[in-house]
């Protein structure tokens, strides 16, 4: 009996034992019973916002949404700044293109202007050099006056002034005619698709069997360029001018 006592005298020191070197494990299940509580309410609570609306979400949900949304603002903006910069370059266009054309318009106004400017000078010029040439008549010397009677002259003219040459050459060789020229002026009176109409005025001193000192008198002439038939003079008024002095 007393072994069975002390038998179970041990078992329930060991009991006991047990109980007291235990501590730990004791303490440790205290804890996760009171660790459990806290996670019991923070998932009711959970739960509970669960249901509740949530103003604004800051988890990589809202940031991937956040993100999404600038690239579609800088395409905004872009498009935009696209927009502008095609207007302003199409601005520039149209006023470099209003720019040329007037410069093209007054460069071809300059143009004309100057090719008008060098035709009727150089009209004036023919017809001067022509009534000086005509003006001048050397008694001895028939020929080379008539050869500047009829020099730059059209054929129609040419034939024409030729009979006239024959005719004054009866006037002036009686009289023994000898005149000189000198240039005065020369003026466009008209000009019309080319064709120029100059007056000409020429000094000429003419000396005869009558005027032996010689007159001073002015001769006109009323001469007709074609510029489409190479210069050509096509008409002379006035040829017989110098002939009116004695």
């Amino acid at each position: 009996m007393l072994q069975h006592g002390e038998k179970v005298g041990t078992v329930t020191e060991d009991d006991d034992e047990s109980d007291s070197t235990n501590p730990g494990a004791n303490d440790h299940a205290a804890d996760d019973e009171a660790h459990s509580e806290p996670v019991a309410e923070t998932d009711s609570g959970a739960d509970a916002e669960s249901d509740e609306p949530r103003p604004k979400q800051t988890g990589r949900g809202g940031q991937e949404a956040t993100a999404a949304s600038k690239p579609q603002s800088r395409r905004v903006s872009v498009s935009v700044r696209a927009l502008v910069v095609g207007v302003l370059f199409a601005a520039l266009l149209g006023a470099l293109g209003f720019v040329t054309w007037l410069y093209i318009g007054a460069k071809a106004k300059v143009d004309q202007n100057v090719r008008q400017a060098a035709n009727t000078s150089h009209a004036e010029q023919v017809a001067i050099d022509y009534a000086v040439g005509a003006a001048k008549i050397d008694i001895k010397d028939l020929n080379a006056w008539k050869i500047n009677l009829v020099k730059g002259t059209t054929p129609e003219l040419k034939e024409k002034l030729d009979k006239a040459a024959s005719s004054m050459e009866q006037i002036l060789v009686p009289l023994q005619w000898d005149s000189t020229a000198i240039p005065l002026a020369a003026k466009v009176r008209s000009n019309t698709n080319g064709i120029f109409v100059v007056d000409t005025f020429v000094g000429v001193n003419t000396k005869t069997v009558q005027a032996p000192e010689g007159l001073q008198s002015t001769a006109t002439y009323g001469i007709t360029i074609d510029s489409g038939r190479g210069w050509q003079i096509s008409d002379v008024g006035g040829i017989g001018a110098v002939l009116s002095q004695k």
